[in-house]
């Protein structure tokens, strides 16, 4: 219930008033608000946006884009690419932000191949969703799993519990929409002029390569420390801060992409940590757990599903990973709480925020898709995921 009379009122907005709210009735103190504040994930968050930012200012994105997509022959190989493409991106990269840069080039690439705008929306939604369960730093809920479990090896442990069905839950999606859109795929390819590829600043471009550069090799470093001592040698915020760098530092246009980052979003997990912090205290979902018993690996699948569609899956993952570590926070648990909370997205538009940047940015640009075609399609789509993640964490 986000219309008010003539004024609608941003996600951003609606978690912002209740936090203040809270504030104002006394339901927790100023100095535990603030202490509520995860830093690590503020940090890491205005880190990645940064380089996010400059990554789709300086073009580059773009040239790799038209590079990969240019070898699809067939629709059908152009579906793979966009699908498994973008979702091992969004391993690497925030999904919002893959979101965000992703819309404006899947719809090109529909008007000049001739295909379904809508299929390609869809494509990209699903793989930036579902590809980012694979990685702590692929989507908000999986850093907060990471960071606020004390994981000691997160890329590791991420990875040898659920890459292999993320890569399978891909392929999902990709048979899912073939079958959906079998008619359309059938038709003939038209691979269209891709047109010369241009760097809009080749200086920024040259930094943000050094940025991706530091960002990939302390990621491998944290994987390889991982494997021979079991610890993370290099914090998540320390690696952000470590890729943003050059670009705040040497930039030309650091005042430029500073400007254009989601502070709105950075301003939602602000007050979204406040809100959760004082709803815990009342002890409401620690009591609601006790009686759904959403501490067993089937249980938290299904509840993060469910109920990511109502208060979306990172204030879900905020209030009901303290549970899930009251409980006995097993990596299996944990990691049924970050595929379950994660692939929620793909069942509705309200289940991720990627979804809502993907159809703001599609409307901007005279396409969109709506609820019920969404569900149409997400729902198959969540079904088979939820089965797949299920076998591969034993519940099966």
């Amino acid at each position: 219930m986000r219309q008010v009379g003539g004024f609608t009122l941003r996600i951003w907005q609606v978690m912002l008033g209740g936090a203040v709210a809270v504030l104002l009735t006394g339901q927790i103190a100023p100095a535990d608000a603030l202490a509520a504040i995860n830093t690590d994930v503020m940090v890491f968050l205005f880190c990645m946006f940064v380089v996010g930012e400059a990554l789709s200012r300086s073009g580059y994105l773009d040239v790799l884009a038209r590079r990969l997509f240019r070898h699809a022959k067939t629709p059908h190989q152009l579906l793979v690419l966009v699908i498994f493409g973008f979702g091992i991106l969004s391993a690497l990269l925030m999904n919002d932000t893959l979101a965000i840069i992703g819309t404006p080039l899947v719809l090109g690439l529909a008007a000049r191949c001739s295909l379904p705008k809508k299929m390609l929306l869809f494509a990209l939604a699903f793989a930036i969703t579902t590809g980012s369960v694979a990685s702590p730093i692929g989507n908000p809920q999986n850093l907060l799993v990471a960071v606020n479990s004390g994981m000691t090896a997160p890329f590791v442990t991420f990875a040898a519990w659920l890459l292999l069905p993320t890569l399978a839950s891909l392929a999902a999606a990709w048979l899912v929409l073939r079958l959906y859109y079998r008619k359309d795929l059938a038709a003939s390819f038209a691979a269209g002029d891709a047109g010369p590829e241009t760097l809009p600043d080749p200086s920024l471009t040259r930094i943000v390569l050094c940025s991706l550069a530091i960002l990939v090799g302390l990621a491998i470093t944290n994987i390889a420390a991982s494997v021979l001592n079991g610890v993370i040698a290099i914090p998540l915020p320390l690696i952000g801060l470590a890729a943003a760098l050059p670009i705040l530092v040497f930039s030309g246009q650091r005042v430029t992409v500073l400007k254009a980052i989601d502070w709105c979003t950075l301003v939602f997990f602000a007050a979204m940590f406040v809100l959760m912090a004082a709803v815990w205290e009342t002890g409401f979902f620690q009591s609601l757990a006790g009686v759904a018993g959403v501490t067993t690996v089937p249980a938290i699948l299904a509840t993060s599903v469910v109920t990511s569609q109502f208060i979306s899956n990172v204030p879900f993952v905020a209030l009901f990973q303290p549970l899930i570590m009251q409980a006995g926070g097993t990596t299996a648990r944990l990691m049924a709480l970050a595929a379950g909370s994660t692939i929620a997205g793909n069942l509705t538009i309200l289940g991720a925020a990627s979804n809502v940047i993907i159809i703001q940015q599609a409307e901007s640009r005279g396409e969109t898709l709506t609820f019920m075609e969404f569900v149409k399609v997400g729902v198959p789509v969540t079904l088979i995921q939820i089965g797949i993640y299920a076998v591969f964490l034993g519940v099966v």
